[in-house]
C-alpha cells in the first residue's frame, strides 16, 4: 500500500468475538498511533468504518479507501491487511454468515448513514437484551446499502510496470511522464499504454489521478489544507488539484468531506478543519 508512516504499529488481528444468539457484534476503538493490521481473514462477514480519520485496506489487487460517511463489507474467508490513521474512531462490526440475510459477494463500499451508524452504536451496548437486539438487528438487515460510488484503486499486477504503481504508491508526487517510464524500464510508450488500460481499464494519467486522489482523501481526513495536499501531491496549484480530484470524485474536497455530516469537536485529526481555496 503507501508508504507506511514513522512510527505505525504494526498488528496481528484477534479473533473477532463469537457471536452466541445474535446476529451482529460491534464494537470500537481509537488507535493512539497509525495502526497497521497484518493480512488476515475473518470466519464472519466484516464492516469497518472510521470516524475523524480514513482507513485504507488492501485485498489482492485492490486498495480500497474508507473516509468518512463510508464503510467496507468485507465478506468471510476474505484476506485482507488494513491500515488507519492515528486518532481515528475505528469501528467494526461482526456478521454471522448463517443468520445475516445479505450477500455482498465481494468487498463492498457501504454507505453509513446516521440511522445505521446509530443502530450499530446501539448493538454495541452490552447490556442489551435479547428481544431489543434482535429487532436493531432487522433494521440493519433493512437499511445496509452499498455505496451510490464504489471507490477502489485497481493495482496493474503486471510485471511490466508493477515498478510504476510501487513507485507511484510510494510517492504520489512523483511525475515522471509515460515516456519516462517507458525509456527507463526498457519498454515502448505503445507498451505501457496497453499494460495499464488492460489491467486497470483505465491510460496511465487517469490511473495516477486516481492514485492521488486516494491518497488525498487520507491526508484531508488528516487535517491537512489542500494547498499542503496539492503540494504533497505534485500538483503546481491547488486549482489544479482540486479540478482533478473533481474529475475522479464528481465533487470538490471540501463538498466530499461536506457530505459526510457534522463531525464530533472532540474526536481527534477532525475533517472540519478541512480549507478549500
Amino acid at each position: 500500500m503507501w508508504r507506511r508512516e514513522a512510527g505505525t504499529a504494526v498488528r496481528r488481528v484477534a479473533p473477532p468475538p463469537e457471536p452466541a444468539s445474535s446476529a451482529i457484534t460491534a464494537g470500537f476503538r481509537i488507535p493512539p498511533v497509525p495502526t497497521e493490521w497484518s493480512p488476515h481473514a475473518h470466519a464472519l462477514h466484516e464492516l469497518v468504518w472510521v470516524r475523524g480519520g480514513t482507513l485504507t485496506s488492501r485485498v489482492a489487487d485492490r486498495v480500497f479507501t474508507v473516509s468518512e460517511g463510508h464503510g467496507l463489507w468485507m465478506p468471510a474467508g476474505t484476506v485482507h491487511g488494513g491500515r488507519a490513521t492515528a486518532g481515528a474512531e475505528f469501528h467494526d462490526a461482526f456478521f454471522a454468515p448463517d443468520r445475516t440475510p445479505i450477500a455482498f459477494r465481494e468487498p463492498t463500499t457501504i454507505a453509513m448513514t446516521p440511522l445505521l451508524t446509530s443502530l450499530l452504536a446501539h448493538l454495541a451496548r452490552p447490556d442489551l437484551d435479547a428481544a431489543a437486539r434482535a429487532r436493531a438487528e432487522a433494521v440493519v438487515f433493512d437499511v445496509l446499502r452499498p455505496a451510490d460510488r464504489q471507490f477502489a484503486l485497481q493495482l496493474p499486477g503486471d510485471a511490466r510496470i508493477d515498478a510504476i504503481a510501487e513507485a507511484l504508491l510510494a510517492d504520489p508526487a512523483d511525475d515522471r511522464s509515460l515516456e519516462e517510464w517507458a525509456r527507463q524500464l526498457g519498454i515502448s510508450d505503445r507498451t505501457v499504454t496497453r499494460a495499464f488500460r488492460r489491467a486497470t481499464g483505465l491510460s496511465f494519467a487517469q490511473w495516477r489521478q486516481m492514485l492521488r486522489a486516494h491518497r488525498a482523501l487520507a491526508l484531508l481526513a488528516e487535517g491537512m489544507d489542500v494547498m499542503s495536499v496539492s503540494e504533497t501531491l505534485g500538483y503546481a496549484q491547488p486549482s489544479s488539484f482540486i479540478a482533478a480530484f473533481r474529475r475522479v470524485m464528481g465533487t470538490t474536497p471540501g463538498a466530499f468531506f461536506g457530505a459526510a455530516g457534522d463531525i464530533p469537536g472532540d474526536v481527534p485529526n477532525s475533517v472540519s478543519r478541512v480549507q478549500t481555496s
